[in-house]
């Protein structure tokens, strides 16, 4: 890609740019994905890169007591969306089960990480994710941006999948019991009602052929889905028993022993 005064591969300039914010910030950056439409899998010709990472710093800079930064806005334009979270930050969204960091976590496109992070990873999703707050997380997302843009014949093809996305992060909590994956086509394929997911499909289609302003017509039939789905879940979730993890013992030791 030609970015500014760089010229070759995505990977190779984020990797550049790791190393840029690490020299910089005096940071050590054990974790870098790609965020958004690019690794949900159905980006558009003019989608920018988001880059999202979990950085750490010196054990001096915990034990200030003068007021802290715990995140990193790096570069923001057309093209490169790149900002991170420090390991504190991090850790505490993570005891809340945090979709986010999850899903960062979980990233098919990975620009960076190291065995350190993915030690940690797996002592995080063994303890704290939860299945009732992350489905509330999504379902709220989904309900949002379906209130929010779906008020006319046509909507932004986008949209659609802002809302279809998180719902089925939702029907893949409920059935699986784990996190859902970031791959959109992953949770469209352990859809059951095999005439939505050919819709869905041919949405897809659509979709990386427009702009990210780009209209589409309403379709009838993920609409009846959406609102069906909508209805059940909201029913279904707040008896869901609240299954967080309040003990904080072993992310402290995550965070004492980095």
């Amino acid at each position: 890609m030609k970015y500014k005064d760089y010229e070759g591969p995505i990977e190779d300039l984020v990797i550049e740019k790791i190393k840029e914010i690490e020299k910089s910030e005096n940071v050590r950056i054990i974790h870098a994905v790609e965020s958004g439409s690019r690794s949900w899998g159905f980006a558009s010709p003019d989608s920018d890169y988001d880059v999202r990472f979990i950085y750490v710093r010196d054990k001096n800079f915990y034990m200030s007591l003068r007021a802290t930064k715990d995140v990193i806005d790096w570069e923001l334009d057309e093209v490169l969306d790149i900002n991170g979270w420090d390991i504190k930050k991090a850790l505490q969204l993570f005891h809340k089960s945090n979709a986010t960091l999850f899903e960062w976590a979980n990233s098919p496109i990975v620009y960076y990480t190291t065995d350190e992070w993915k030690e940690i990873y797996e002592k995080v999703e063994d303890n704290y994710f939860s299945h009732k707050s992350t489905m509330y997380h999504y379902y709220g997302t989904a309900k949002s941006n379906y209130m929010q843009n779906f008020t006319g014949e046509r909507v932004k093809c986008k949209k659609y999948f802002y809302v279809l996305r998180p719902l089925l992060a939702c029907k893949w909590i409920e059935e699986k019991k784990c996190p859902p994956p970031v791959a959109f086509a992953e949770l469209v394929d352990s859809l059951k009602e095999k005439n939505v997911a050919d819709a869905i499909n041919e949405l897809v289609k659509v979709k990386v052929t427009l702009k990210e302003s780009d209209t589409v017509e309403r379709v009838k039939l993920l609409d009846d889905f959406i609102e069906s789905e909508f209805a059940r879940f909201e029913e279904l979730i707040p008896k869901m028993d609240d299954d967080r993890n309040p003990d904080w013992d072993v992310l402290d030791e995550i965070f004492r022993n980095l």
